[in-house]
């Protein structure tokens, strides 16, 4: 009955993009990463996120979950997440965007120009 209980977020995220679009849902990206980054360093850091973790509903883990975790998505080696580390990681975890990716990064190209024409003009 517990498993029940337990909500997958990745289960919500094409969801949210069709709701909100590309743009949009980047932005609730860039939300959810302001929620766990250390405010000093400017990063998600594996105190930040220990500090934050109830927030994600994962009060209970364990300093090695954490530690994985931030392991799992730090590219450049610096031990800490960036925001494009974390966006990067979150889009990772959700198999159907993943699979999808190539319309989403087509949307952002799309609305990137659309904005670029308009200042343009």
């Amino acid at each position: 009955m517990g498993s029940r209980n337990v909500v997958v977020f990745e289960d919500f995220f094409p969801a949210m993009v069709e709701k909100l679009g590309a743009e949009g849902f980047m932005k609730e990206l860039s939300n959810g990463f302001q929620l766990l980054v250390d405010g000093d360093k400017g990063v998600i850091t594996f105190e930040s996120l220990k500090r934050n973790s109830a927030l994600l509903g994962l009060k209970e883990m364990s300093d090695e979950e954490v530690v994985c975790m931030l392991r799992e998505g730090d590219l450049d080696g610096d031990g800490a997440l960036n925001e494009m580390e974390f966006c990067t990681l979150m889009l990772r975890l959700s198999p159907d965007l993943m699979n999808n990716s190539r319309n989403l990064v087509v949307e952002a190209i799309l609305n990137f120009y659309a904005l670029c024409q308009i200042s343009i003009n």
